[in-house]
């Protein structure tokens, strides 16, 4: 009994399957092409948005290279600006040190020129110095002769005519006189031993007259100092 229901079940299977292929085989042609054409439609669908992406893709990698390149583009031109503005700032204080070296060195010729133009005869009037030693020498010791007064007025004269010429041209004593000792203007030759405490570090002989060129020393006086 058992094996006959399972026959039978099998055969309507069978029967079943033949029938669903007997009916495939007559499915009208406009369903097979409206499915193949829809078939067709969604696989160039696909593929036109394959290829969209693809463009898109490739448009997207062209601007992101773009702006890259702009990017370097920036930069290069950003690193030659600094470089130029360096190299302006670098002339620009080459410049300027120029122009001050230039500016010290006129203002230290124009400085020499007027200091030669002013003490210019300094080497002549030093050579005119030792003159003017043996005329303080020959008066001091007609002085000390009666016989020889008319001498000395006449001495005396060209002596005072001769230093009045002299300091017309910036040539002055040192005075020494009742000065104190001053290593700026003076040299000691000697140290003269003294009680008097107010003598002492005082100028209390000179030994040779100095002279003073447009208030510069030319020659120190020689002096003795109280000590």
């Amino acid at each position: 009994m058992q094996k006959i229901v399972t026959r039978n079940l099998l055969a309507s299977y069978l029967l079943y399957y033949i029938s669903m292929k007997h009916c495939q085989m007559f499915i009208p042609t406009n369903a097979r092409i409206n499915k193949q054409y829809i078939m067709s439609k969604d696989k160039v669908n696909q593929e036109s948005e394959e290829i969209v992406k693809d463009e898109v893709n490739e448009q997207n990698i062209e601007e992101t290279t773009q702006e890259s390149n702009e990017i370097a583009e920036d930069e290069s031109l950003q690193k030659q600006l600094d470089e130029a503005n360096e190299k302006i700032i670098n002339l620009e204080d080459k410049y300027l040190r120029q122009v001050a070296e230039f500016d010290n060195y006129r203002k230290r010729t124009l400085k020499e020129k007027a200091e030669l133009i002013k003490n210019g005869g300094e080497r002549a009037l030093e050579s005119i110095l030792p003159v003017l030693d043996d005329f303080e020498r020959a008066i001091a010791n007609m002085a000390k002769d009666e016989n020889a007064a008319d001498i000395l007025t006449g001495i005396e004269l060209i002596y005072n005519k001769f230093i009045t010429i002299l300091k017309q041209n910036g040539l002055q004593k040192i005075e020494t006189e009742g000065k104190d000792f001053d290593t700026d203007f003076h040299e000691a030759i000697a140290l003269v031993p003294t009680t008097d405490e107010s003598l002492k570090g005082k100028i209390l002989d000179c030994v040779q007259t100095g002279y003073m060129l447009n208030e510069k020393v030319i020659r120190h006086a020689k002096v003795a100092v109280g000590e």
